[in-house]
């Protein structure tokens, strides 16, 4: 056999770099949705203590419940609800919103309860809330109560 031929026989070409970087690019990939989703589905109170979560959970929170407030609102001026159920709609979620941004089981207090402690800026809109959600008498404009909760939902710190 002629020596010549010898420079075509050799082993299998090497695997290209660019392999490599794809397979670490895609572990850290995987690693990240994990952590997400960890972090994504962690109860609040336990979100509202992790340095750097803090502000992006407020924020979500902020965002989630005053579109939910903006939708009951824009409902009730639609006719689709009456005064009774947006009243009763946007207090359920304020005190909901109340309860995830602080801690406080503001679902079970009372206004007078409310007021007397950390949560006092909700309570002159709670208390309309359920003026409009109580008393068919009232002249309480949901509308605009409906502006008020989701401003005081926005600005909440």
């Amino acid at each position: 056999m002629p020596d010549d031929l010898l420079e075509f026989v050799s082993g299998p070409p090497g695997y290209s770099p660019i392999w490599l970087w794809f397979g670490i690019a895609l572990l850290i990939l995987v690693i990240a949705w994990y952590a997400l989703v960890f972090v994504a589905t962690m109860p609040s109170q336990q979100l509202r203590r992790l340095p750097g979560v803090e502000r992006a959970h407020a924020r979500v929170l902020r965002n989630r419940f005053a579109a939910t407030v903006r939708t009951l609102t824009q409902r009730h001026r639609a006719g689709e609800l009456s005064a009774e159920q947006a009243g009763a709609a946007i207090s359920a979620t304020l005190r909901s919103f109340l309860y995830q941004a602080t801690g406080t089981r503001a679902q079970y207090l009372q206004v007078r309860a409310i007021a007397a402690g950390e949560l006092a800026a909700a309570a002159p809109i709670l208390e309309a809330l359920g003026s409009a959600q109580f008393d068919r008498t009232s002249t309480v404009d949901v509308g605009r109560l409906g502006e008020a909760t989701e401003e005081l939902i926005r600005s909440w710190t």
